[in-house]
């Protein structure tokens, strides 16, 4: 049987769901290159549309459901009741789902029940999701952001991640024309957003490389830097790349650091696509002693709690406990990037999480680690940055709510550091 993007999103749910797996190790594994790049990216998006939507459908089943069927069998079960209640082709889902459980050797008994709760949620189904309310983040990450930023504020986040999320592009130049041309939006901080974007690599502009996919927020820590031509630039933690490749596109002289080859792999795939130039170095950045640079950019390894609105799987594979690990790991990095700059040079901190451990609270220590250290407000005083935005400290903070009627932004966190 020749495979679909169905059973991609299944096989996809299946790694996420029993093994723990995040969908950004798995869209490259040889299970998932099986489908052709259009049934891929489908099976990708049907794999998040049921992850933003797993409470909801868990709800919905729920009464019809006198025992919970095994995960293999709930993950279908899940798949068709999102593609169900979001208007898909009741005949087609519902045969599909079928189909697929009663080939599997350990689901096949439950071809029947499958087919007849999944005909009650054809009828009955949509209804019952439009009352649902919008999920929930798990209490792990929920309590801690609702402490920080205040409950109303982390429901208009819950609201946005169950949106999903738009794609968004950093153009080389010229954001308005390419908006024009691909049909999208130009941000007010200079990115190209598109809502419907279809298969990625088959729009215009991307085998030229006059862009690449890079969500607003995280485009934005670079721009703080400001002119960086001639400018000896690292970025500490690069892959996979898109920082580097603006900071190339900007004529620096870019050094992309990362402590995985593998990672770096994507790193010189992007800068062989747009045509860009940088020395990519895998060592670890605690030990690294190169430069001394004009500019450092360290976007820090981090819960990365404020991708979720892109990443719906992070939340359900991570339980928190790795953050305590993070914030050292952050804190020494901090340390090992002033060691590396030159001084009176600018060091752009930021980390993609919604914790002001990650954020806030780091630039805080650091300056009273560092004497004469200081951060720089003025940095991000740039086109489509909003008075909300600026932290306490100096810095920017960035949440998925910001911009919520265009579709949002991962949340950020960013300061600029000099001494």
């Amino acid at each position: 049987m020749a495979a679909t993007a169905r059973m991609g999103a299944l096989w996809l749910l299946g790694q996420v769901l029993a093994e723990g797996r995040l969908l950004s190790e798995l869209t490259g594994s040889a299970q998932h290159l099986k489908l052709d790049p259009a049934e891929r990216a489908r099976a990708q998006r049907l794999a998040l549309e049921t992850l933003r939507g797993l409470e909801k459908a868990d709800r919905v089943l729920k009464p019809y459901l006198r025992k919970m069927p095994p995960l293999a069998v709930r993950n279908v079960l899940r798949l068709a009741t999102v593609e169900l209640c979001q208007g898909g082709d009741a005949h087609g889902v519902v045969n599909d789902a079928v189909d697929y459980v009663r080939r599997g050797k350990r689901t096949g008994a439950y071809g029947g029940m499958v087919n007849a709760v999944l005909r009650k949620v054809a009828v009955e189904g949509a209804a019952k999701w439009a009352e649902l309310r919008v999920p929930h983040l798990p209490k792990w990450l929920r309590q801690p952001l609702a402490e920080a930023w205040g409950g109303d504020a982390v429901a208009a986040m819950e609201a946005v991640h169950f949106a999903g999320a738009p794609l968004d592009l950093t153009v080389k130049q010229d954001a308005a024309s390419w908006a024009e041309r691909l049909g999208g939006e130009a941000l007010p901080s200079g990115s190209v957003r598109l809502t419907a974007p279809g298969q990625v690599s088959a729009l215009p502009g991307f085998d030229s490389g006059d862009w690449w996919v890079q969500d607003a927020a995280a485009a934005m820590p670079v721009r703080g830097l400001g002119d960086v031509l001639g400018r000896a630039v690292l970025d500490m933690c690069a892959a996979p790349g898109g920082k580097t490749l603006q900071l190339a596109a900007g004529g620096a002289q870019v050094t992309a650091l990362d402590i995985s080859e593998g990672r770096l792999a994507r790193v010189h795939e992007n800068l062989t696509r747009t045509g860009l130039e940088a020395e990519v170095v895998a060592a670890d950045a605690l030990e690294y002693d190169g430069g001394p640079f004009d500019a450092i950019v360290l976007d820090a390894p981090c819960s990365a709690t404020g991708t979720i609105r892109r990443h719906p799987d992070l939340p359900l594979v991570q339980r928190g406990e790795a953050i305590g690990g993070l914030i050292e790991l952050q804190a020494a990095m901090i340390d090992r990037a002033l060691a590396l700059l030159k001084p009176g040079g600018r060091l752009i901190y930021c980390t993609c999480s919604l914790l002001p451990d990650e954020g806030e609270c780091q630039v805080d220590e650091a300056l009273v680690r560092h004497d004469g250290l200081r951060v720089l407000p003025e940095a991000f005083d740039l086109p489509g940055v909003a008075p909300e935005w600026r932290s306490a400290e100096g810095g920017l903070r960035l949440r998925p709510d910001y911009w919520a009627a265009r579709g949002g932004m991962d949340g950020f966190y960013m300061a600029c550091l000099t001494r």
